[in-house]
Order: C-alpha cells, then structure tokens, then sequence
C-alpha cells in the first residue's frame, strides 16, 4: 500500500498576518505612554525602589529581543524613550541586574471562554559550556549545565499560560501539578496533552482533580494500573482504546496530534536564544519568564489561518 501523499495547506488571512510580522520589528511597539515608568512610594520607613517593575520588565525584554548585554539594554531604551519623546530617566545595568534576581515577570495572556485545550512539553536551555566547534575540536573542558523550560500553551490561540524553569533532573510530570496551577480557577480546563513522558500516576491524577480530560499515550509495552483511582480509570481506558483501534487510529481518533503546536512553540522560544545568559537560578527564570512575554505578545499581534487545500 502506498504512503498517502501529504495534505497541502493555504493561508486565508495573508495580508494580515504579514502585517502582523512587520508589527514585529517596529521597535517603539513596546513602549505604553501610559506605563508607570517610576514605582509609587511604600509608605514605609527605608529607600524605595526608584523604577517600577514594568519599568524593569521593559528594558530586560528589549535586552532579550535584541540580544544585548545590559550595558546595551540600558542605551537602547533611554534612545527609544528620547524618540518617543518620553524624558523618563533610565535605569543603569546595576540595577537592572539586582532588579532582575526577584522581578515578578507579568505574562499576558487572553483568557479562553470556551474551554482551554493546554498542550504541554518541556526543553532545555543551555546555561554553562563551551561552543559546538570548541567541543569538536578540543573536547569540553567541565560539563555542560542546563535549564529545563516546562512549557504549557493553548491550543487556540497558541499563547504560553504555564511556564516552569527546573534543573535538568526533574521529570516533566512532577512540574505539571504547578503548571495547572498557573491557569486561574474561573477558567476551564478541558484537556491536557502531553507525550509518553507525563504517564504516571500522580500527572494523570492532577490532571483528573483538574475536571480534564488526559491526551496522554500509553507505553508500548505499558500493563493495566491495578489501583481503582480516577486517575488510573482514565490511564486503562487509554490503554483499552490503543490495543483496540491501535496507536495511529488512537492518535488521531483524540486529537493528540494538536501537541505538535507546542513543540512549533518551542522551536519559537530557541528563537530568542540557546542559551540563557545570567548565572543566577531566580535571574535564569526572571529571563526565561520574559522571553516567554514576548512570544505572547508576538502571537496577539496576529497568526496564520490555514485551510487544507482539495
């Protein structure tokens, strides 16, 4: 039998989302005039902070989205304020360093009244070692470090609503309790997606005390869970589907296939960077976090509408 040929796709909204691309490079997009640049006062004895953490937030994704050190961030945004007519003073590296170890990263997001299908994987981002080529032709000289980035997004409208940044030896499934988390309680969850990598029991049971329903594939060699939770129901009622309509026809038949948007997301976050540039864990995650506001705000600024063509 031969091997069907492949579907092909046509974009119905072109001229919009190529505008939308543009909007991308327009560098005064990120600056809001109605931004609360300097932090109000605490009413509290000691010196407060000067800059406010928007403030904070604007020159660390400039740094981000440019690819500059902090020194650069810092003459970059007090160019783009003196263009946009703006004469709010500028904060220096220094502080946008010490700032950066505890900044609340606001991530925004637009809510799904209609059920949020949240896709989810992780990947790992370089934090220590040397150069590909350096490796080849001279062999690393200590171990390479990485930061593992959990990554939960909605099928709908592709926008990032969970994000976790753990070392390299924690599993995915044991950061996907936080990530539910992160979704606010007035807003539903209808299903959870994930590779092989999320079937254990305590992912299955979070996802189950969620009111979702797990898109999860079972093992090849996976047996029947003998314990009679919620959670473990779901799990043998998959494995029950896949022995009889097979894996392929499993695959389809759930819509599991949809987890390939956030690994197109991922692709989109390595974009922004291989490697993460500070050294310290909460200035790592505060640098991650911000990467991940910017993928958002690329994403409401328009995406693609495909059809499959007859």
């Amino acid at each position: 039998m031969s091997k069907p040929q492949p579907k092909k796709y046509r974009t119905t909204n072109w001229r919009d989302y190529n505008q939308s691309l543009k909007q991308r490079g327009a560098m005064l997009l990120w600056i809001d005039k109605k931004m609360d640049w300097l932090s109000p006062g605490r009413g509290k004895r000691g010196r407060s902070e000067k800059f406010s953490d928007a403030a904070i937030q604007f020159c660390l994704m400039v740094k981000n989205l440019f690819g500059v050190a902090l020194r650069q961030a810092s003459g970059m945004v007090a160019s783009l304020l003196k263009l946009s007519g703006l004469d709010w003073p500028t904060p220096d590296y220094t502080t946008l360093c010490r700032r950066q170890q505890h900044l609340q990263v606001c991530i925004s997001y637009r809510s799904n009244l209609n059920g949020l299908h949240l896709l989810v994987d992780s990947t790992g981002v370089k934090m220590l070692g040397e150069g590909e080529w350096k490796t080849k032709k001279h062999g690393a000289e200590y171990r390479r470090q990485w930061r593992k980035v959990h990554l939960g997004i909605d099928a709908e409208t592709l926008e990032i609503r969970a994000i976790e940044v753990t070392s390299n030896r924690v599993g995915d499934a044991q950061v996907l309790p936080h990530m539910l988390n992160q979704i606010p309680r007035d807003e539903r969850i209808d299903s959870v997606s994930g590779d092989g990598a999320y079937e254990t029991k305590n992912a299955h049971t979070a996802i189950v005390e969620g009111d979702a329903e797990a898109i999860i594939p079972v093992r090849k060699n996976g047996k029947p869970w003998k314990e009679n939770t919620p959670g473990a129901q779901v799990r043998n009622e998959t494995l029950r589907a896949t022995q009889r309509l097979g894996r392929a026809i499993w695959k389809k038949w759930s819509g599991y296939h949809r987890r390939s948007l956030v690994e197109t997301k991922m692709r989109c976050f390595k974009l922004l960077g291989e490697r993460v540039t500070a050294r310290i864990f909460t200035s790592q995650v505060a640098e991650l976090q911000i990467r991940a506001a910017l993928l958002n705000r690329f994403t409401q600024l328009g995406t693609p509408i495909t059809v499959v063509m007859s």
